[in-house]
């Protein structure tokens, strides 16, 4: 209704009207659902897009389809042109493009089917040079995600006074900073 009467038009959901229903769902997803210093942050006047595995930002990178021009309204700095895709191809079509194809990484035995099925390529398993010090331990299950972190910083404490250096990885900016708290 809304919508409807500020855009001066009917029905919204009239076929002709799909432009807008996209550009108003872009604009709400860049108020309400991406969040400043979480998915993306603003440095020098710019939107930098945040690595959700990484936390760290992504140069060059821009949100597609009017997004990233939502976002930079939304922080009301210099709105730039979205950038435009001339051509793209898949990993899988980008191989095929080439006769000969070799590469070595640590788990291509897990992906061994794909690797026959669309490279028409075998993996052969190369046995580590040195025994695997690793000990696999069964799974820990917690009734909380504050039990699960608390129990990972007690770990952490404990690996330290021992003089043992940890790296703890989450897939999420919010999580690290939440552990490191």
């Amino acid at each position: 209704d809304k919508a409807e009467r500020m855009f001066k038009i009917d029905n919204l959901y009239d076929v002709k009207n799909v432009d807008i229903i996209s550009h108003i769902n872009t604009a709400l997803r860049a108020h309400v659902t991406l969040q400043r210093d979480v998915d993306y942050m603003v440095n020098n006047g710019e939107v930098l897009i945040v690595d959700q595995f990484t936390g760290r930002t992504m140069p060059g990178r821009r949100f597609s389809e009017g997004l990233h021009q939502a976002i930079e309204a939304k922080e009301g700095v210099k709105i730039q042109n979205e950038s435009k895709t001339m051509a793209s191809i898949t990993f899988q079509n980008y191989f095929r493009m080439y006769n000969k194809l070799a590469g070595m990484i640590g788990t291509a035995k897990t992906e061994e089917e794909e690797f026959r099925n669309i490279y028409n390529m075998t993996v052969t398993q190369i046995p580590t040079n040195k025994p695997v010090q690793r000990v696999d331990k069964p799974d820990l299950i917690y009734i909380s995600q504050k039990g699960k972190f608390d129990a990972v910083v007690d770990d952490v404490i404990d690996k330290h006074k021992q003089g043992q250096p940890v790296l703890l990885g989450t897939v999420a900016v919010e999580t690290s900073e939440y552990i490191s708290n």
